[in-house]
């Protein structure tokens, strides 16, 4: 423990502060030292800028959060880049050894297999999931009886917790007494091993995630709600068939919550973790996901450097993709404020 903690501890237990608020203390009063600071900056600033008065008051009130982001994100951020460069059992203290993590991550068969089949599943997925989701919310936005029974029905799997999922659908896909295979059987289809056959593990997790699309249905739903009428209107006057009108006015007006959708999708897929963690990987690492990958070195092997270059690494791959995603959709995105289509123009 820190000497300072140390002390601000004994002090406040000296004061007869309960035993069990004890360890809070340091950190209140880091906070009112930071405001204080913050406070003092402001009345300077005030002094010498009257006029500045709205500008202070901002910076005021998203302090907490400021504060918040750099000690708990920013603070672990570049703690873990230290980290990568170091080895670390948890136990001694780390040694320095500088990118010998990241080469030794370039030159593991392990982490160019987590890699494939985390892409891979991310390839696949995130498409099927993007068209069930937009497809199901088309069908959803009639107006008929019943219609908000169905849209309940659909969205309720995705309350299910990743590893009560899991649960259900290594029951859902046992081989022996599984429901799929059962079904398969009364139509006299020999039913493959799911979870256990090394060729079909990813393809039955990537099935599963077709069961939570409801939330990005919900989404669409509340997209196509907000297209207005008089676009479909002037299109049939213009002779566009429910075709046209789908493509030339649902779609551009769908547009950004598409590439929502498929963002957070894809940043969501290359962190898939549970399913990898509940098969241990599955058989011939057919579902060793990077994050998996990168937990068992961590929390397993008690090798938090090397888990550390890891997590950079795959920082830097989600940070392409949704990069080159978000250049991508520069010409397919339709936005209606008219400084966003000069610039796309340019």
């Amino acid at each position: 423990m820190n000497p300072t903690i140390g002390l601000i501890r004994d002090w406040a237990a000296s004061w007869g502060v309960p035993a069990a608020l004890v360890p809070l203390v340091p950190f209140l009063l880091l906070l009112i030292v930071l405001y204080a600071v913050i406070g003092l900056a402001a009345y300077g600033a005030q002094r010498r800028w009257p006029r500045a008065d709205k500008t202070i008051a901002f910076w005021l009130f998203v302090s907490p959060w400021l504060i918040g982001f750099c000690l708990f994100t920013v603070g672990p951020m570049a703690s873990s880049v230290y980290v990568s460069l170091t080895s670390w059992d948890l136990i001694t203290p780390p040694q320095f050894v500088g990118l010998a993590n990241y080469s030794e991550a370039f030159q593991d068969p392990q982490v160019g297999q987590a890699l494939k089949v985390t892409l891979l599943y991310a390839v696949i997925s995130v498409p099927l999931q993007t068209a069930l989701a937009f497809l199901v919310a088309l069908l959803l936005n009639s107006e008929l009886w019943g219609m908000r029974f169905f849209r309940t029905i659909w969205y309720l799997p995705s309350l299910v917790s990743g590893v009560a999922q899991m649960v259900l659908f290594l029951w859902v896909f046992n081989p022996q007494y599984g429901l799929a295979n059962d079904v398969l059987a009364h139509f006299g289809i020999q039913g493959p091993g799911w979870f256990n056959d090394s060729s079909w593990a990813l393809p039955t997790v990537i099935l599963m995630s077709l069961w939570t699309v409801g939330g990005a249905m919900v989404i669409y739903l509340a997209g196509l709600k907000d297209v207005p009428t008089n676009l479909y209107e002037a299109a049939a006057l213009d002779g566009a068939g429910p075709v046209r009108q789908f493509w030339h006015v649902t779609l551009p007006q769908l547009s950004p919550i598409i590439l929502f959708n498929v963002l957070t999708g894809i940043i969501g897929s290359l962190q898939i973790f549970t399913q990898g963690f509940i098969a241990k990987g599955g058989p011939k690492d057919s579902l060793l996901f990077f994050v998996y990958y990168l937990y068992d070195n961590a929390f397993q092997n008690f090798r938090m450097g090397y888990a550390s270059a890891l997590a950079w690494i795959l920082f830097v791959v989600i940070l392409a993709l949704t990069a080159v995603t978000l250049r991508g959709s520069a010409f397919a995105v339709y936005y209606e404020t008219e400084m966003t289509r000069k610039r796309r123009r340019r």
